[in-house]
């Protein structure tokens, strides 16, 4: 996590998965939900899903969430996906947020395949 802005390294999974979720929001999201997928996966503890309106609507809400976390700025090869904008996945280690195009988000359905984990309430303001 070498990459996280130093105020978010000493911050839980959990609190970084409600500051991605707060700049989805921020930049219009659709459709979030945080899955806490510990002990049901092994490469993160929290997943953040949402949608976008259009292919730059998720290239924005990628950007936002970068740029919200990351110590630099969001580069295409730190983000997969970024340049088709249909789905965009951001690695923060103990988070994972993805990044639907609607159609997308349907026809890969993340929740289907985590139906089993624990959908977290979005802390607001």
């Amino acid at each position: 996590m070498k990459l996280i802005k130093k105020e978010y390294l000493q911050k839980s999974g959990h609190e970084l998965a409600q500051i991605c979720a707060g700049a989805g929001l921020d930049t219009k999201a659709e459709d979030m939900v945080i899955l806490d997928v510990r002990g049901l996966a092994t490469f993160t503890d929290y997943c953040v899903i949402m949608s976008g309106k259009s292919t730059r609507h998720v290239q924005a809400l990628a950007e936002a969430i970068e740029g919200a976390v990351r110590s630099k700025k969001v580069k295409a090869s730190s983000a997969e996906g970024l340049t088709e904008g249909m789905w965009v996945l951001l690695d923060f280690d103990d988070v994972i947020v993805h990044i639907f195009y609607h159609e997308q988000r349907h026809f890969y359905d993340l929740e289907g395949l985590w139906s089993e984990a624990k959908r977290l309430a979005i802390e607001t303001g």
